[in-house]
């Protein structure tokens, strides 16, 4: 699809994670990816363009602090926002606030 967003995901807890992938596969618009640590995140957004950094639980505040900066510098486009939990609603507002689009049906 010419359209497709494309979305980087990273958290350390593989359940969680794919749980967000899963819902966010739901959306035929949104292309997830997901990583687990800090220099993959890094390495993916050198090799390839995504439209949104999901930053997931299980980070510490300075691997968070280094993404928000450093992937910024290798990618000035990329919308980075940290995912807080609390179901596929929430998960979905987050991306298209991001975005700046509104709720879009899936």
């Amino acid at each position: 699809m010419e359209n497709e967003t494309e979305i980087l995901v990273v958290g350390t807890n593989e359940k969680i994670l794919q749980v967000v992938l899963r819902l966010l596969r739901a959306n035929v618009l949104w292309r997830a990816t997901g990583v687990s640590g800090v220099d993959e995140v890094l390495s993916g957004c050198r090799e390839k363009v995504y439209d949104v950094l999901l930053i997931g639980a299980g980070l510490t505040d300075e691997e968070e602090e280094r993404l928000s900066t450093e992937v910024k510098t290798i990618r000035p486009a990329i919308k980075v926002i940290k995912h807080y939990g609390g179901g596929s609603g929430l998960l979905f507002a987050e991306i298209y606030l991001a975005l700046g689009t509104k709720n879009q049906a899936q």
